[in-house]
């Protein structure tokens, strides 16, 4: 029998490109101020053109305004708005925009079926490099988010951001903090390994991160991390065909959304979706679409969002 390989059928809205912090390795952000937002208009004429696309998920993926700033309100009720929309118009929204309040977290919870913020490394010498200058990658304020998305039963995705600097030795402790968070909160539905390439927007070049670093980082995981904790691998950083192969054989089973643009890491396309189907049944894995939340998280979601769910699991088994 196949070994069965997940993905989720995705799009991403960006409400901003603005961002306060400024890691090195970034090929997101421009500058605050520098960026006009996303309109609700906008965005509707983006998802009606997805409609008849078989999309799923909306990824609704943004830059960071400052806490403290005058506009941090209507940043966060254009980010609640553009959820609500994608719901009002059938599809899933999954929400990454940076470390959040309590208070905001709580609201952001009834308009999305999952949420996510990356731990990337929790290695604080890092601070005074990659991330010198970007306040919320603070390692206490990235567990923070752990800790609230715990307490308020949200389904969440985190992982470690690979080729920063760090130590493999930091991986440890980075795994080790999420083991501890899902322990006693069991809110952690996959965990990313994403391994660093470089852009052509960074402030400053980094080496790539190759397939035996890779893979040296899932070994860890698999060791370090609860088994009802998913594995996921974004298989467009993963350029050589035999170490992508090689990742789903140390147990990666997630291949993460996959759209038209990785935003995050604009220079690095998709493999076209047949060469990919192909590729993995030559290795006998099969590749399935999924939704953005992980059917065991059903019952944490409010009622509105849970008969969202069930239609879109109901689509998907016919």
């Amino acid at each position: 029998m196949d070994k069965i390989i997940t993905y989720s059928p995705a799009y991403t809205l960006v409400p901003t490109y603005e961002c306060f912090n400024r890691c090195t390795y970034c090929n997101f952000r421009v500058d605050p101020g520098q960026d006009g937002w996303l309109s609700l208009e906008g965005a509707r004429s983006k998802l009606q053109q997805l409609q008849s696309q078989n999309v799923i998920e909306i990824l609704i993926l943004s830059g960071e305004v400052h806490p403290q700033s005058s506009r941090r309100s209507a940043w966060f009720q254009r980010i609640y708005d553009l959820c609500e929309l994608a719901l009002e118009m059938g599809f899933l929204p999954h929400t990454n925009a940076g470390p959040l309040s309590y208070k905001e977290m709580a609201r952001m919870r009834n308009v999305n079926v999952s949420m996510g913020l990356m731990v990337e490394q929790l290695a604080p010498e890092l601070l005074k490099t990659v991330h010198a200058h970007a306040p919320s990658k603070n390692p206490s304020m990235r567990l923070q988010q752990l800790e609230f998305a715990g307490q308020l039963r949200i389904p969440f995705t985190t992982g470690l951001l690979l080729g920063l600097g760090e130590k493999k030795a930091d991986w440890t402790v980075s795994l080790d903090a999420i083991a501890q968070s899902h322990t006693k909160h069991g809110h952690i539905q996959e965990v990313i390994l994403q391994p660093h390439q470089p852009g052509t927007r960074q402030a400053q070049k980094r080496p790539p991160c190759y397939g035996s670093y890779l893979a040296d980082a899932i070994k860890t995981a698999k060791e370090r991390l609860p088994d009802d904790i998913t594995l996921q691998i974004p298989p467009n950083l993963i350029r050589s065909e035999a170490a992508l192969i090689n990742c789903l054989n140390l147990g990666a089973t997630d291949l993460g959304g996959i759209g038209p643009i990785d935003e995050a890491n604009p220079d690095y396309s998709h493999r076209p979706h047949a060469q990919m189907v192909k590729l993995l049944k030559t290795h006998a894995m099969t590749v399935q679409p999924r939704l953005p939340v992980y059917e065991q998280y059903d019952g944490w979601l409010p009622d509105h969002l849970q008969t969202a769910v069930t239609t879109w699991r109901q689509k998907l088994a016919n």
